[in-house]
Order: structure tokens, then sequence, then C-alpha cells
């Protein structure tokens, strides 16, 4: 049990970490040099001065019962974090597409098609090589759940937040573990994208295959602007529309991210139900175990397109739903990391080793193999964009391209941010990412792989036929 004081102190230690962890990054080089988000490394600091690492030397030291020999936090602290995740990754995406200009699906399709195509082939194939390695390998050897053929994906392209998110369908599932493996991958994913994102970035300037200039990368920015912020008319409209309002935007803000995770609320209720009388009437049931946050994130969009409709889009401003959901990120990034088992993890080394591995053979292969085929130009650039998000997070791929074309020459941020709009919803920690174990459990690795593999070869099909196209044009001309 804990009282909301206990909830108030457990989130002034979440900020004081936060500082500590800038403060570590400013003072150790090799941190720094990683390009490590703060909120990591916060949250490997908790999990150092928690039970497991700091109360477990203080008790083979100097015995139980100490003043440390649980760790720094107390057992209330403990519990409010790792209930955190699954519920603060709702606000994160619930924020993603507030405030963005959506484009209809043509428009996308005509600016980023290589991309988008780029990018779910890399994503697909995650699980393909993830559920290939636990049928060959981790069942055989390891007696590994199946649920693990799908955690490359959930881990490599949904990030920490994603893999602390369904911590709760992992458990109502039976997998107990998989939320502690998940997040170890997403910490080897993000931390190897940076480590061979970088290599690859010099060995490609060295073989010629980069255009433009390098940069000394300090810290990854967000996404190209995707919105009217800057508008005039917009900002103008905003001021209209906010004249004799007595409310921070801030707090406005924050409420149209509670309309868009309550219209998910409602649509996942609507799903489980439409579920519970037609086909769920066989036996075969998904939806129960699918979490809120995919939901949230339709409901940022249906919020988003209602605003536009209404003519008040201008409230919302793009500049304090990503500062809602990077402070949201934030908590789950920090809590979930502060929560994991390295027991579980030691207990299943093995299964984390083949995944890690098989993972970044997949990304890096794949990368080096069918970028130059699927992007007419500036391959590089726009295919490492795609390799960094798909081992860490956004900011990784970012902070990638950044390292390759510091000035936007090749037109890759903007292939990249259009990208996102056909990407998140489903994969990347969208609808299909929170599916994924409960459709592992229902139809077994088989009929998931056909599945998943299908989808796979569906994108590499579309990406031969742009290249196809694009050779008839190159030869017409």
């Amino acid at each position: 049990m804990f009282t909301l004081r206990d909830v108030f102190f457990a989130f002034v230690w979440i900020a004081l970490l936060v500082l500590a962890g800038r403060l570590i990054k400013q003072k150790i080089g090799w941190i720094r040099r990683l390009y490590l988000p703060e909120s990591i490394v916060a949250g490997v600091l908790a999990l150092l001065l928690g039970p497991q690492v700091l109360g477990a030397i203080a008790t083979s030291v100097i015995g139980e019962g100490t003043l440390i020999s649980d760790g720094v936090f107390t057992e209330q602290i403990r519990t409010i974090w790792s209930q955190s995740p699954g519920v603060f990754i709702n606000i994160v995406f619930a924020a993603l597409f507030l405030g963005e200009v959506i484009p209809s699906p043509k428009q996308i399709w005509r600016r980023a098609a290589p991309q988008v195509v780029f990018g779910q082939s890399l994503a697909w194939g995650q699980y393909v090589v993830g559920i290939l390695a636990t049928l060959l390998i981790l069942i055989p050897l390891f007696d590994a759940n199946p649920i693990a053929g799908s955690l490359i994906e959930i881990a490599f392209e949904g990030g920490h937040g994603t893999a602390g998110g369904m911590a709760n369908t992992f458990t109502e599932l039976g997998f107990e573990e998989g939320a502690d493996l998940a997040l170890g991958l997403a910490t080897v994913g993000i931390v190897s994208g940076i480590v061979t994102g970088t290599f690859l970035s010099k060995w490609g300037r060295k073989r010629g295959y980069v255009a433009v200039a390098a940069v000394d990368v300090e810290q990854p920015d967000n996404l190209p602007e995707l919105s009217h912020n800057s508008d005039p008319e917009i900002l103008e409209k905003r001021r209209q529309l906010t004249r004799g309002l007595l409310i921070d935007p801030l707090s406005l803000n924050f409420g149209f991210v509670g309309i868009a995770i309550i219209i998910g609320w409602v649509i996942l209720k609507g799903l489980v139900f439409l579920e519970s009388v037609t086909w769920g009437l066989s036996g075969f049931t998904m939806m129960n175990y699918v979490p809120l946050f995919p939901m949230a994130l339709v409901g940022g969009i249906i919020v988003q397109v209602i605003m536009v409709r209404l003519d008040l889009d201008a409230l919302i401003i793009p500049r304090l739903t990503k500062n809602i959901a990077g402070m949201a990120l934030d908590v789950v990034v920090v809590t979930a990391l502060a929560s994991i088992s390295l027991k579980v993890i030691g207990g299943n080394l093995g299964i984390f080793l083949v995944l890690s591995v098989v993972g970044i053979v997949w990304n890096i292969s794949f990368f080096l193999y069918f970028a130059p085929k699927i992007f007419p130009d500036y391959w590089f650039e726009k295919g490492i964009g795609d390799l960094g998000q798909s081992m860490g997070v956004t900011a990784t791929g970012i902070l990638l391209l950044r390292m390759v074309d510091p000035d936007n020459r090749s037109g890759a941020f903007e292939s990249f941010a259009y990208k996102q709009l056909f990407f998140e919803p489903i994969v990347g920690g969208g609808l299909f990412t929170a599916a994924a174990p409960a459709l592992v459990d229902s139809l077994g690795l088989v009929t998931t792989l056909c599945i998943t593999g299908g989808l796979l070869i569906f994108w590499l099909v579309i990406g031969f036929v742009l290249i196809r196209q694009r050779s008839r044009s190159s030869f017409a001309q």
C-alpha cells in the first residue's frame, strides 16, 4: 500500500535522478560519446541504488536490517515505479500526433514511399528472424516461451517505452520475464545502434557512400517539423482563441492529451466487446491482452482531425504536446529500468544473447543490402535513420541522420518524418506491436511467422516494384 505522499516523493526522486543523469553524462566522457539519453542514465543509476545492487552489496558486507539493505528507495516508491511505465506510456502515444499536420496516405506515399517500404521491411523482418530464432534455437536449447519470438521488434523498434508499457501484457500471458528481457534488449538495441551507426557513418564516408559533410553531434533534435507551429496565421488564430482564457496553455494541451486517452480507451473497450460477441465466441481472444497505448495514439489522431475540422487546431501547441510526451517518456524509461530484474536476465542469459545478436545482425545486413537498392539517391543518409530507429528509438535515427547529413541536403529528414505517420500506428509500438504477444499465444509461432513473413514479402515486393519503375523511368529518359 502507498499514499499520495509516497507518489509525490516517488516522482521527486525521478526528477533528482534525471538531474543526476545529466551531471553524470557531462562528467563521464564515454557515456557522453554514446549519446545516451539522460533518462537511461538515470534509470540505470536508480537500478544500481536499489535493492538488487546497492542493497545486495550492503547485505553481503554489513548484513540484513541495515539502513540501505533494501537500497536507497522505500518499498512504496519501488511499487509506484513498477506500475508507472504502463500508465505513462499512454501519455507518450496520445501526444504523438497532436499538433501535427496529417497528410493523406496518398500524399505520404508520394513523398516517402521508399522510406515507408524500407522501415516496414526492417520491422517485419525483426519478427521473422525473432520467430525463426525462437523455433530453431531458443525453444530446443532453452525451452523458451514462444512469445520470446516477438521481443526483438518490441524492444528494438519499440524501445524502452514500449517494452516497459507492455509489462502487464506479458504477465497476463504468463511470460513474466518478458518485460525484463525486453527492457534489457532495448538497452542493447540503443547502445549497439549508436555504436554501429557511428562506425558505419565513418565507414560510409571512407567508401564514398555519404554524399554530405559530417557533424559532431551533441544531442539529437526532434523530428523535422510537420506542424504549422510558426505559421503567422496560426499564431494569430491562437491569440484570438486564447484571449480571455484563464487557463495555462500547458494545462489546456494536457487536457487534449487526456481526451485522446479517453477516446483510445473507448475504442479499446469497443473492440473487446466486439471480439466477445463475434470471433471470441470460438475461444480465440486477443483484444483483452492489447494495452491501451496504441489506441491512445489513434485517439490522438482523432482529436487532431476533429480540431482541424472545427478550426480549433491552433489551440494545440506542438511544442507543449512534445514536452508533455517527453516528460512522460522520461518517467517511463527511468521507472522501467529501475524496476528491471537482473536475476531474470541472468537466468535467461542464453535467450537474451541470442535475440540480441540476431536482431543486430538482421538490421545491419538489411541496411547494407537493401538500402542501396530501394533509395534512388542518398541511400546511405536515408537508410541510416531507419537503421537507428530500428535499433533504439526515433531520436537514435535522427542522431545518426545528423551525423551524415547535418544540413539535410539529402532530404532524408522529411522522408523520415513522413514515414512515421505510416509506421508508428502499426509497428514500433503501434497496434501490431501491442497485439503480437497475444497473437503468438493464441495462434502459435508458425501461424504468426506466416503472417509476419507474408507482410515482409509484401513490402519487399512493393520495394522491388518501386525499383523497377524507377529503372524504367531512367531508361526512358
